[in-house]
């Protein structure tokens, strides 16, 4: 693998990045490149190579849209059919959204449900059909439509509405509709068919083996697909040149602007992400799953596409670290940087942001002290337990605004995250962070 990115390099960033182990697949000019460095579970020592499947988690959604483009193209419903007319025992605690929803706000994270419910329904075969039924009682994080909030029951709901179509689990349509076609032998959603190859373990704060090796099966659709990059990339390379759907760039169109755009994406198609890096479109998807991270990006005026995978450590600096010089060797582009604090200080008054924003799975406070805003943002619900616990940071302003722009940091972590306050048309406030928007609730 010349000139580019290799196992040396590779083993290289993941040193400096304490990622255990990673795998990388990339395709420039026609041809694939593959490489792995470290190690797939530390507690065993096993080697990571090109083969090895990792979790690619919400990089699964992509798949899940196309399921459905699919069936658009073959004239089953359309992108603005509500979901109650394919599932008619679909329902959400307000019954207007519940009439009114549409896959095109499912596909598009514009349904305002608050889609942050990790509930196991089991493993059996009616898993994804027992979620859609929990999904009763969930409310509304925002207005059906107004904004854009990251919502994980979205795609578990849209999943199921592929299992009503097709009659099959959401599981075998993926292998029969896409898998199969695509020739990816190394692309599985259930743990008994990973164990057949070498599979990554997610490691934990600390370096340590997670104490989960996966989500619930219920979430398949939203998050559980494992595969080795080389499937991956052959995914998005036909996305850009044909073989699955027969109008992809359908995928492309946005749908909504993203709040807080800093180090995700201007806008959300179908499925994808959207950006432009020095003028050129760029389709993106990322997925976090239990210690384990993937990013997957593709670039229709290049041909480039590539995937990487980590099971641990500062793993979304380390992507971003590959994509930046991977992207610039390869076809001259930069990767837009995340935000940093402003050499010269920039006063915004915090005042009105201060209080408690909370969603499902989340709860954020805002504090304003004598030296500047902080905010503490703190897991709820199911996997609470699974992550690290809550901290309290400073808020450093780096503009103004009607969406004022902050940014804050641990101690020990090499990105800064981003938050973004704001106000929907009819007055409401919210935060925007880590893809979602939550209302303030005090």
């Amino acid at each position: 693998m010349a000139g580019a990115m290799d196992q040396r390099r590779l083993a290289e960033l993941i040193a400096r990045y304490e990622v255990p182990g990673a795998a990388l697949a990339y395709l420039h000019d026609g041809e694939l490149h593959e490489a792995a460095a470290g190690t797939l579970n530390t507690a065993t020592g096993v080697e990571a190579t090109p083969d090895s499947l990792f979790q690619i988690g919400s990089v699964t959604k992509v798949w899940t849209a196309t399921l459905l483009m699919l069936q658009v193209e073959r004239g089953r419903l359309t992108l603005d059919t509500p979901v109650s007319e394919v599932l008619p025992e679909f329902k959400v605690a307000d019954p207007e959204v519940t009439k009114a929803v549409t896959i095109r706000h499912l596909l598009s994270h514009t349904s305002g449900i608050d889609g942050d419910l990790f509930l196991d329904t089991g493993r059996g075969d009616d898993c994804v059909a027992k979620y859609v039924e929990a999904c009763a009682d969930l409310a509304q994080n925002h207005p059906i439509g107004v904004t854009q909030s990251y919502c994980n029951s979205g795609f578990v709901i849209a999943g199921r509405v592929a299992e009503r179509l097709g009659g099959k689990r959401w599981d075998d349509l993926l292998r029969e509709e896409i898998a199969e076609p695509l020739g990816l032998t190394h692309t599985w959603t259930l743990p008994e068919d990973v164990l057949r190859f070498r599979a990554a373990m997610g490691h934990v704060e600390g370096g340590a083996p997670a104490p989960v090796w996966g989500l619930m099966r219920g979430m398949g659709p939203a998050g559980l697909i494992c595969a080795r990059p080389a499937d991956v990339v052959a995914f998005a390379r036909a996305h850009l040149e044909g073989g699955l759907l027969d109008d992809p760039q359908a995928m492309w169109e946005p749908q909504v602007d993203v709040p807080n755009p800093h180090g995700l994406g201007r806008q959300w198609g179908i499925g994808w992400i959207l950006d432009e890096w020095s003028g050129q479109r760029v389709l993106s998807h990322g997925g976090n799953t239990i210690g384990q991270h993937a990013m997957l990006w593709a670039v229709p005026g290049t041909g480039t596409v590539v995937c990487v995978t980590a099971n641990g450590g500062h793993s979304g600096a380390f992507t971003r670290a590959v994509a930046t010089e991977l992207f610039a060797e390869l076809d001259g582009l930069a990767v837009p940087q995340m935000p940093t604090p402003p050499e010269t200080p920039v006063e915004v008054d915090a005042t009105p942001y201060a209080g408690v924003y909370e969603r499902a799975g989340a709860r954020i406070t805002v504090t304003a002290k004598d030296d500047g805003p902080w905010i503490r943002m703190e897991a709820t619900g199911a996997l609470a337990a699974l992550q690290p616990e809550a901290e309290e940071h400073r808020l450093i302003a780096v503009h103004g605004g009607d969406r004022p722009l902050f940014v804050c940091k641990a101690p020990d972590a090499p990105d800064w995250v981003t938050v973004v306050f704001y106000t929907l048309a009819d007055g409401s406030p919210y935060v925007h962070v880590g893809a979602r928007a939550t209302p303030k609730t005090e």
